[in-house]
């Protein structure tokens, strides 16, 4: 293992060589059931034939042209994601960070744009997670990333998980620009934000004149069985939102979806990106969307994620002295555990299968969208198998 790369890491030291659908392969050829999809990334598989023919073909005619000039397949998926979803404009990234720090921005330019200068706050919520620029860990609420990183900017800070009386005394103070929020937490612990408390953020925010921002990263691309985990929620549109991750489906892609009023004060040469909505990821980024999309994805989404949730719960209620709760959406879930779940993660991936953890004490499970039924029996087996010699194991 080499020592030259930035020791911020602690990878596993298993290397892999190779992926197709939802299995990984290992350099000495063994087989891993992917359950974590490189932290929700890659949506549609491993070396999915379209994704690869879409790359491929790009890459043989134009890889990168800058923003100086016009690129026809960023203008095509701009289009069509405006066309899907509430926003009228869509500013493509190159990460989630990055899709974050430009929501950060083109609020405080609304609110300075409307005369109100001072107003530059950002509100999150406890256990919050938004990417590890300097913006983004200012934006969230865990301390540890931002330890040793100097104080909290001025205007961030946070409250309560789904804290109401909390919200309506900072909803009202006059320096605040915008709320963020993740509407299903992924580093947080797999949450899900209550839809009642959604709807009732999304009226707080109207009154007021605070923009609304969703970071939907992690839980967007379709991974709760909707395009954005918020359109399951009536009357809870955001003014901007946060997408990567998936919507590259493993290339490096974010974006930014924004209603024409909150991107009112934008304005040629505000903001920008070098390599952000080039040819090769617009490519792959209207390749995912074709397939998301496309007749009866999202109904088989919704059906493996029901029958991943009830196989859940039958595990919760098998080992009670394991497992806490069920938590999260779709196909973004956790098992929230009684003792750190680390050591956990490692004996299911000695058993072949891959998971990640979040919080303190969750399990997640992020399976690669393309993920059937039959891929979900065989991972819960795996963990059951691993609950059982636990539990044999305390008891000896």
């Amino acid at each position: 293992m080499s020592n030259a790369v930035l020791p911020v890491y602690g990878p596993s030291p298993v290397v892999f060589e190779r992926g197709e659908g939802v299995r990984m392969y290992d350099d000495k050829g063994k087989a891993y059931l992917d359950f974590i999809a490189g932290i929700a990334v890659n949506s549609l598989g491993h070396c999915n034939p379209i994704l690869v023919k879409a790359l491929s073909d790009q890459a043989n005619k134009l890889w990168h042209t800058s923003n100086m000039f016009r690129v026809p397949g960023q203008e095509r998926l701009a289009q069509r994601y405006v066309d899907l979803t509430f926003a009228d404009f869509a500013f493509f990234t190159n990460s989630g960070a990055e899709s974050i720090e430009g929501c950060i921005k083109i609020a405080r330019r609304y609110q300075w744009s409307k005369g109100l200068p001072d107003r530059i706050g950002i509100l999150s919520f406890e256990g919050s997670f938004h990417g590890r620029t300097l913006g983004g860990i200012n934006a969230g609420a865990q301390e540890k990333y931002r330890e040793g990183f100097g104080p909290r900017l001025p205007g961030f800070r946070s409250i309560g998980w789904e804290d109401l009386e909390a919200l309506k005394a900072e909803i009202v103070k006059p320096d605040l620009a915008a709320v963020v929020i993740e509407p299903v937490q992924g580093e947080g612990g797999v949450r899900e934000v209550s839809h009642d408390f959604l709807r009732t953020l999304r009226k707080l925010c109207t009154d007021n004149g605070v923009l609304l921002i969703y970071d939907e990263i992690q839980c967007g691309a379709g991974r709760t069985g909707k395009l954005f985990h918020h359109q399951w929620v009536d009357g809870a549109a955001p003014d901007l939102l946060a997408a990567a991750k998936g919507i590259g489906g493993g290339f490096p892609m974010g974006m930014i979806l924004v209603t024409a009023e909150a991107a009112s004060g934008m304005a040629k040469g505000i903001h920008g990106t070098t390599f952000g909505g080039g040819p090769l990821a617009m490519a792959v980024g209207n390749a995912v969307l074709d397939v998301v999309t496309g007749e009866g994805f999202l109904e088989q989404v919704r059906r493996v994620a029901g029958t991943m949730q009830q196989g859940m719960e039958s595990l919760k209620g098998r080992y009670p002295e394991l497992v806490l709760d069920i938590t999260g959406a779709g196909l973004l879930r956790g098992l929230r555990m009684r003792d750190d779940p680390m050591p956990l993660r490692g004996k299911l991936s000695e058993r072949g299968l891959l998971v990640g953890t979040a919080g303190n004490n969750t399990l997640r499970l992020a399976p690669p969208l393309v993920v059937t039924e039959d891929d979900v029996r065989e991972a819960l087996d795996i963990i059951d198998q691993q609950f059982a010699t636990m539990m044999t194991a305390a008891g000896s």
